[in-house]
């Protein structure tokens, strides 16, 4: 029972994340990492308020976690992302040698585990996370169509 708990709270923060994200203009992606049953990072895009092209949620979230637990290998950690990861964010939770990842929906122009590249099935890959997708898939949905379409 406790353990359900813990995975509603991870998601909860990641939805949160990418609600927030969208207040302030941002893309509504949102990640949450987590050692232990505890919550070590959250955070939104912020690509914009950054002027950062490389400050998606997931990355943002591995820095922070990295820095808190003063080691670069998030192994026994598990990825929470309210969307599909990217090529460069793949990337990242692959050298962070991150445990399990979690995604809500799919992005089939971006994404980079199930769709494009599939990273983690690349020859090249040398860590692939366990990877569970579609998990509350169309709040994620919803929140990103909502978003574009109130920005056209």
């Amino acid at each position: 029972m406790s353990q359900t708990v813990r995975l509603n709270a991870a998601w909860d923060r990641a939805f949160f994340e990418a609600r927030a994200a969208a207040l302030r203009g941002e893309a509504p992606i949102g990640a949450c990492l987590v050692k232990d049953g505890q919550i070590i990072a959250s955070a939104g895009n912020r690509t914009l308020e950054d002027r950062d092209p490389t400050a998606h949620a997931e990355i943002l979230v591995i820095r922070e976690a990295a820095r808190k637990l003063s080691d670069e290998r998030l192994t026994g950690c598990d990825l929470y992302v309210t969307l599909e990861p990217c090529a460069m964010c793949a990337g990242a939770i692959s050298h962070a040698r991150v445990r399990r990842l979690y995604y809500a929906a799919e992005d089939e122009k971006g994404g980079a585990v199930e769709n494009g590249p599939r990273f983690f099935s690349q020859k090249t890959c040398h860590h692939k996370p366990e990877v569970y997708g579609g998990i509350r898939a169309s709040e994620a949905a919803t929140i990103l169509r909502d978003f574009f379409r109130s920005r056209r």
